[in-house]
């Protein structure tokens, strides 16, 4: 099979993978669980993010791998590389400071519900509007970090840019589906956020800094 085969493949492995997640991400199916299992949807957001990790390793591992080198840098340009790409991981972490990491994963839910103090109308996650440290540049500093971390790669082929550019489409295709939710919590004060702040790469930030 050659390399051209090979992309297509990928691309709708990752394509499928996408909207399986955001249709087990959807408010409507987690309001139609919540009718039906009530409290118990505090065990959701856990099971949805294992098998997301695990539906991930299955195309990583399983989907065919173009190999046609692309790049590849040669050392010190490798370390400088190497260290962009741990200034972006540092951003993950700084962004975690943010968010609770247990509910996050999905841990705090089960907690709640162990202790008879779960909110099913909570649905899966308690939503949070977050405006401080990260989020000030980036609606989404997660995804914003994350396409950092992948982007910095002292080497690339053909299957890594094309797992990273579905992972830019992914990011951003999912921000969209999240940020209808914090509308529907947060009505028009995330509204006014969304026009000060940018989506995922803080273009409105540094224009606001280069215009002083």
């Amino acid at each position: 099979m050659n390399d051209f085969w090979q992309v297509v493949i990928l691309i709708l492995s990752f394509a499928a993978y996408g909207y399986l997640h955001s249709v087990f991400a959807s408010l409507k199916l987690k309001k139609f669980l919540k009718k039906h299992i009530g409290s118990k949807i505090a065990f959701y957001r856990l099971t949805y993010n294992f098998f997301a990790i695990a539906g991930l390793y299955i195309i990583w591992d399983f989907a065919p791998h173009p190999s046609l080198k692309i790049y590849e840098l040669s050392y010190p340009y490798d370390l400088l590389i190497y260290g962009l790409q741990l200034l972006s991981l540092a951003g993950i972490f700084w962004t975690f400071r943010y968010i609770s990491f247990k509910e996050f994963t999905g841990i705090a839910q089960i907690n709640r519900y162990i202790d008879g103090e779960y909110n099913d109308a909570d649905l899966d996650e308690k939503m949070t509007f977050r405006t401080g440290g990260p989020y000030k540049f980036s609606r989404h500093p997660i995804y914003l970090f994350s396409i950092l971390f992948l982007l910095f790669r002292p080497e690339m082929n053909l299957f890594y840019l094309t797992m990273f550019i579905s992972f830019v489409l992914y990011f951003y295709i999912g921000s969209v589906f999240e940020e209808k939710k914090l509308e529907e919590y947060f009505g028009s004060e995330y509204s006014d956020y969304k026009k000060k702040v940018s989506r995922i790469f803080p273009v409105k930030y540094i224009l606001n800094k280069a215009g002083k």
